[in-house]
């Protein structure tokens, strides 16, 4: 399929690694539904795309809520085309030690990682059977390996490959792949917040993860977003079900 026809929904796209991702899409020529829970933060994202001569429009929508996520990919279609690439990115994160994580704690981070991307797939993939061609991208992370004191977000990425791997089977025979990305550790929002839990001062959490990568330097949301658009194209067709860590060394 032709890159310029195609359309994309990013989700978690206002800020961060997804920011980043529906960027290099536009640039890649794709046309990208920015998603997120904030409509006023998306649009930010979107107007970033098209002042640089891209095509995107701002979508706000809770991709844990079923009837939301069927209208932005309604809107998608009808505004930009049928969506034939998603990247599930959406995500937060409420870090406690399991004596102390609350439901509500567990409850979010899951409804948010893993039921939105369920969702966001279940309502897209009929766009890219009808097409015949399809590109999934799921944002996982190397915490889904473990990770103290995130108990709902390891599971919930750990769950996020899971679900990958079986879309790649389910899905492979319309011409649509699935694959993962786990980034390691990225400067960006969520990253901070996590240096905050923790107290220690951000340069210095910076310096201290860096110095544990093999590569020596943190990563960088264009580093993630640049494996995104690998999977995203059509020359990683004969690649799925697939986890990629960016991460700077083996799944560091």
């Amino acid at each position: 399929m032709p890159e310029a026809s195609r359309v994309a929904i990013v989700t978690g796209a206002a800020r961060g690694i997804g920011a980043a991702v529906a960027l290099r899409l536009a640039y890649d020529g794709l046309a990208v539904a920015v998603l997120d829970l904030d409509e006023a933060a998306a649009t930010v994202s979107a107007d970033a795309i098209t002042s640089a001569g891209g095509v995107a429009i701002a979508l706000g929508a809770d991709v844990a809520d079923p009837t939301a996520v069927q209208a932005s990919v309604d809107r998608t279609a009808d505004e930009l085309g049928a969506p034939t690439v998603l990247v599930n990115n959406a995500g937060i994160t409420r870090d406690n030690l399991l004596i102390t994580l609350t439901e509500n704690d567990w409850d979010a981070v899951i409804d948010v990682h893993l039921k939105g991307a369920v969702l966001m797939t279940r309502a897209a993939q009929a766009h890219m059977v009808e097409s015949g061609w399809g590109r999934i991208v799921n944002l996982s992370s190397t915490s889904a390996l473990g990770n103290r004191g995130q108990a709902n977000y390891v599971t919930a990425k750990a769950g996020v490959q899971g679900l990958t791997k079986t879309l790649a089977l389910e899905l492979g025979r319309f011409g649509i792949t699935a694959n993962c990305v786990a980034p390691g550790f990225i400067v960006s929002e969520m990253t901070r917040v996590t240096a905050d839990r923790i107290g220690t001062p951000w340069a210095q959490y910076v310096h201290d993860r860096a110095q544990a990568i093999p590569v020596q330097r943190a990563g960088e949301v264009d580093d993630v977003a640049n494996a995104v658009s690998f999977f995203a194209d059509a020359r990683s067709g004969f690649v799925s079900g697939q986890v990629l860590y960016v991460a700077g060394g083996p799944r560091t």
